[in-house]
């Protein structure tokens, strides 16, 4: 369940779904070398300012930092639905690419639950631990048991945690079957779980835009630069309502949260 970009093993870049015309060569690199420097930006502020702020104050940086990162990769951001106002919740979200994390940063601050070894990439493991990750040995039973009790105390303390269920990337047009183990924590708390669903449309047909992309074959530079390149790239975030388990296991509620993601997409 990483917040950090897996990948499934399918490649949807043939889909029917087609880009405009790509911007100019000049453009993408513009966009390239102003997110470096916000990238710096963001790293400068978790070092030297964070310590100096309130959670609450970090969080609004974060959000902040969120939403500049997509203007200036040109990505138009649209939030449907209600954000939480404030914990404890859940969040479960579809997962399609890299971009994911930044996009739901800027529709509402959150906790993610990343695997372990995003803590040590350079840059982005500071960016995500200043950002308040929790992490994860993916492969350690022992390990995401302790992650499970974590999130449920971070639940009973008021945070708002993200999961992307489904443990890596899709394609961005269907979704893979979502594991239920994170799930214990909102029953263990008695916390309501929100479904999120993301997608990524070309602003001015509507269709799906399959740039931010990061499956199969996909390096992440790749992902990256198909991004900075494709014109008029919306994101979009819809969350639905909090929902508990009123009773369910979490294989079941695992379904249902699924099912209504899949409703969320339209």
């Amino acid at each position: 369940m990483s917040a950090a970009p897996g990948r499934s093993q399918a490649s949807s870049h043939g889909s029917p779904q087609g880009e405009g015309t790509p911007v100019s060569g000049l453009t993408a690199v513009a966009r390239l070398t102003r997110g470096t420097a916000h990238v710096v930006r963001g790293l400068w502020m978790i070092v030297v300012v964070f310590p100096r702020l309130t959670p609450l104050h970090r969080e609004a940086h974060v959000q902040a930092w969120a939403s500049r990162m997509l203007v200036i990769l040109g990505v138009q951001l649209t939030v449907a639905g209600s954000p939480p106002a404030a914990g404890p919740v859940l969040l479960v979200a579809n997962h399609i690419s890299w971009l994911d994390i930044v996009v739901m940063h800027a529709a509402r601050h959150c906790r993610f639950v990343s695997k372990a070894d995003v803590k040590g990439w350079p840059l982005i493991g500071t960016l995500a631990t200043g950002a308040g990750t929790l992490y994860i040995e993916r492969e350690s039973r022992r390990d995401a048991l302790r992650v499970v009790h974590h999130m449920a105390e971070r639940l009973r303390e008021g945070d708002i945690l993200a999961v992307f269920p489904e443990g890596t990337t899709s394609d961005g047009v269907s979704l893979l079957p979502f594991h239920a183990n994170l799930l214990q924590a909102a029953i263990t708390a008695q916390a309501p779980v929100q479904p999120v669903a993301l997608k990524f449309t070309d602003r001015r047909t509507g269709a799906l835009s399959l740039a931010p992309c990061y499956i199969g074959d996909d390096t992440l530079l790749g992902s990256i630069w198909r991004t900075l390149s494709a014109p008029d790239i919306g994101a979009v975030v819809v969350f639905g309502e909090p929902q508990h388990a009123q009773g369910r296991n979490r294989r079941t509620w695992a379904e249902a949260l699924r099912d209504e993601v899949i409703r969320l997409r339209g």
